[in-house]
Protein backbone atom coordinates (compact mmCIF):
# COMPACT_ATOMS: atom_id res chain seq x y z
CA UNK A 1 0.00 0.00 0.00
CA UNK A 2 1.57 3.48 -0.94
CA UNK A 3 1.71 6.68 1.04
CA UNK A 4 1.73 8.51 -1.71
CA UNK A 5 -1.70 9.22 -2.92
CA UNK A 6 -3.17 10.06 -6.20
CA UNK A 7 -5.53 13.21 -7.25
CA UNK A 8 -6.88 14.03 -10.99
CA UNK A 9 -7.54 17.73 -10.74
CA UNK A 10 -9.83 18.46 -13.62
CA UNK A 11 -9.36 22.16 -14.61
CA UNK A 12 -8.92 24.06 -17.83
CA UNK A 13 -7.55 27.11 -16.76
CA UNK A 14 -3.83 26.48 -16.60
CA UNK A 15 -3.09 29.47 -13.76
CA UNK A 16 -5.76 27.80 -11.37
CA UNK A 17 -4.20 24.10 -11.91
CA UNK A 18 -0.61 25.67 -11.60
CA UNK A 19 -1.90 27.25 -8.02
CA UNK A 20 -3.57 23.70 -7.06
CA UNK A 21 -0.20 22.22 -7.70
CA UNK A 22 2.01 24.92 -5.76
CA UNK A 23 -0.81 25.27 -2.88
CA UNK A 24 -0.14 21.05 -2.89
CA UNK A 25 3.63 21.56 -2.90
CA UNK A 26 4.08 24.35 -0.14
CA UNK A 27 2.19 22.89 2.09
CA UNK A 28 3.74 19.76 2.09
CA UNK A 29 0.95 17.44 0.67
CA UNK A 30 2.44 14.38 -0.64
CA UNK A 31 0.50 13.66 -3.50
CA UNK A 32 0.93 12.35 -7.17
CA UNK A 33 -0.66 14.97 -9.14
CA UNK A 34 -2.67 14.91 -12.75
CA UNK A 35 -4.26 17.18 -14.35
CA UNK A 36 -6.47 17.05 -17.51
CA UNK A 37 -8.34 20.26 -19.18
CA UNK A 38 -11.75 18.55 -20.10
CA UNK A 39 -13.74 16.08 -19.75
CA UNK A 40 -13.23 13.64 -22.31
CA UNK A 41 -9.51 13.59 -20.68
CA UNK A 42 -11.08 13.01 -17.71
CA UNK A 43 -12.82 9.98 -18.68
CA UNK A 44 -9.97 8.62 -20.80
CA UNK A 45 -8.25 8.49 -17.74
CA UNK A 46 -10.78 7.68 -15.19
CA UNK A 47 -11.12 4.62 -17.52
CA UNK A 48 -7.58 4.14 -18.12
CA UNK A 49 -7.96 4.77 -22.11
CA UNK A 50 -5.36 5.96 -25.21
CA UNK A 51 -2.78 8.33 -23.28
CA UNK A 52 -4.04 6.93 -19.72
CA UNK A 53 -3.04 3.26 -20.20
CA UNK A 54 -0.97 3.04 -17.21
CA UNK A 55 -2.65 6.17 -15.15
CA UNK A 56 -3.05 5.41 -11.38
CA UNK A 57 -6.85 5.52 -10.46
CA UNK A 58 -6.90 8.69 -8.35
CA UNK A 59 -7.83 8.93 -4.63
CA UNK A 60 -9.37 11.46 -4.94
CA UNK A 61 -10.66 13.90 -7.57
CA UNK A 62 -11.22 17.76 -7.97
CA UNK A 63 -13.60 18.80 -10.69
CA UNK A 64 -14.12 22.59 -12.20
CA UNK A 65 -17.66 22.91 -13.19
CA UNK A 66 -17.07 25.02 -16.14
CA UNK A 67 -15.31 23.22 -18.80
CA UNK A 68 -14.90 23.38 -22.52
CA UNK A 69 -17.10 20.52 -24.16
CA UNK A 70 -18.77 18.14 -21.74
CA UNK A 71 -19.08 20.39 -18.32
CA UNK A 72 -18.47 19.30 -14.84
CA UNK A 73 -21.97 18.34 -14.03
CA UNK A 74 -21.80 15.19 -17.19
CA UNK A 75 -18.08 14.72 -15.83
CA UNK A 76 -19.29 14.17 -12.16
CA UNK A 77 -22.92 11.99 -13.57
CA UNK A 78 -20.40 9.71 -15.22
CA UNK A 79 -18.60 9.43 -11.93
CA UNK A 80 -20.91 8.74 -9.26
CA UNK A 81 -23.23 6.25 -12.21
CA UNK A 82 -19.93 4.20 -12.37
CA UNK A 83 -20.03 1.25 -9.93
CA UNK A 84 -15.89 1.69 -10.29
CA UNK A 85 -15.37 5.38 -9.99
CA UNK A 86 -18.51 6.35 -7.77
CA UNK A 87 -16.82 5.84 -4.30
CA UNK A 88 -13.67 8.14 -5.47
CA UNK A 89 -14.47 11.25 -3.44
CA UNK A 90 -15.35 14.07 -6.15
CA UNK A 91 -14.93 18.05 -4.77
CA UNK A 92 -15.87 20.05 -6.67
CA UNK A 93 -13.57 23.27 -7.10
CA UNK A 94 -15.20 26.06 -8.84
CA UNK A 95 -15.92 30.22 -8.88
CA UNK A 96 -19.85 29.75 -9.07
CA UNK A 97 -21.68 30.12 -5.97
CA UNK A 98 -24.89 30.45 -7.94
CA UNK A 99 -27.11 28.12 -5.36
CA UNK A 100 -28.78 25.82 -8.23
CA UNK A 101 -24.85 24.90 -9.59
CA UNK A 102 -24.61 24.01 -5.05
CA UNK A 103 -27.91 21.92 -5.20
CA UNK A 104 -27.59 20.50 -8.46
CA UNK A 105 -23.66 18.68 -7.88
CA UNK A 106 -25.18 17.66 -4.51
CA UNK A 107 -28.17 16.22 -5.94
CA UNK A 108 -25.42 14.56 -8.17
CA UNK A 109 -23.15 12.73 -5.55
CA UNK A 110 -20.84 15.46 -5.32
CA UNK A 111 -18.92 14.93 -1.78
CA UNK A 112 -18.17 18.44 -1.83
CA UNK A 113 -18.81 22.26 -3.25
CA UNK A 114 -15.67 24.42 -2.80
CA UNK A 115 -16.04 27.57 -4.27
CA UNK A 116 -12.48 29.22 -5.56
CA UNK A 117 -11.40 32.35 -3.63
CA UNK A 118 -10.08 35.23 -5.81
CA UNK A 119 -7.08 36.06 -3.20
CA UNK A 120 -3.87 34.13 -3.21
CA UNK A 121 -3.71 33.25 0.16
CA UNK A 122 -7.05 32.37 1.21
CA UNK A 123 -6.99 29.72 -2.36
CA UNK A 124 -3.49 28.41 -1.11
CA UNK A 125 -5.17 27.82 2.44
CA UNK A 126 -8.76 26.37 0.91
CA UNK A 127 -6.45 23.83 -1.20
CA UNK A 128 -4.29 22.88 1.44
CA UNK A 129 -7.26 22.24 4.16
CA UNK A 130 -9.20 20.16 1.32
CA UNK A 131 -6.03 18.26 0.45
CA UNK A 132 -5.25 17.87 4.22
CA UNK A 133 -9.42 16.51 5.15
CA UNK A 134 -9.13 14.07 2.50
CA UNK A 135 -5.92 12.62 2.50
CA UNK A 136 -5.29 12.84 6.38
CA UNK A 137 -9.12 12.85 8.29
CA UNK A 138 -11.15 11.01 6.05
CA UNK A 139 -11.01 7.41 5.47
CA UNK A 140 -11.20 6.58 1.57
CA UNK A 141 -12.89 3.54 0.23
CA UNK A 142 -9.72 1.61 0.42
CA UNK A 143 -9.14 2.03 4.23
CA UNK A 144 -6.28 4.34 3.36
CA UNK A 145 -5.50 7.61 5.44
CA UNK A 146 -2.05 8.91 6.71
CA UNK A 147 -2.68 8.27 10.07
Amino acid sequence: MSDIFCMLLIEDNPADARLVEEALRENKVLIDLHTVPDGELALDYLHQRGQFSNATPPDLILLDLNLPGMDGREILAHIKQDPVLRSTPTIILTTSQADRDIVETYQLSANAYVIKPLDFEQFMNIIRDTAQFWLSVAVLPDGRNTN
